[in-house]
């Protein structure tokens, strides 16, 4: 029989079951970990001297104290220990410490990477994939220094950005 549900591992209710009310508790302990997704740091070894209860943290991947044993895990004080939360591939987690978001994906956490096909502003796309090199201006019949400085500034610049291949 399962005892958990196949997504988030929330705890379920088994038929006949004595103190139904502590499975109950826990999944909703889970959820309010799991639904609106903040953590208060990221990255952190060691656990906060003073956390409040509520408060979680992404564990770093060498913890130390009573986070031993538990790297990339979500941490969640509450009052008597700590509970634990292995996040799910894909997972996206608000760090309020740092104003970015952190996800999860091949085993381990970034941090201020939002992967998109394209960035769109008020309806009009500002960013899209990255273009192929753009080779720098030579021969001609007229040389405009000027203009050719220019113009490799603008050819850095889209390569320092990423926008198009180097």
């Amino acid at each position: 029989m399962v005892d958990q549900t196949a997504r988030l591992g929330l705890p379920l209710l088994a038929a006949g079951q004595a103190q139904k009310e502590i499975s109950h508790n826990a999944a909703l302990a889970m959820l309010d970990v799991l639904v609106q997704p903040v953590v208060h740091r990221f990255g952190d070894n060691d656990p906060p001297v003073a956390p409040v209860i509520g408060q979680s943290w992404i564990v770093g991947s060498a913890p130390t104290g009573d986070w031993t044993g538990q790297p990339h895990a979500i941490a969640t004080w509450r009052g008597e220990g700590w509970e634990y939360l292995m996040p799910a591939e894909g997972s996206r987690f608000w760090v309020v410490a740092d104003g970015l978001w952190a996800g999860f994906g091949e085993g381990g956490w970034t941090r201020g990477i939002l992967p998109c096909v394209s960035l769109k502003i008020g309806g009009d796309q500002v960013v899209g994939a990255r273009q192929p090199a753009i080779a720098a201006p030579t021969g001609g019949s007229t040389v405009d220094t000027e203009a050719r400085t220019a113009l490799a500034a603008v050819i850095v610049a889209l390569k320092t950005h990423g926008l198009i291949a180097v």
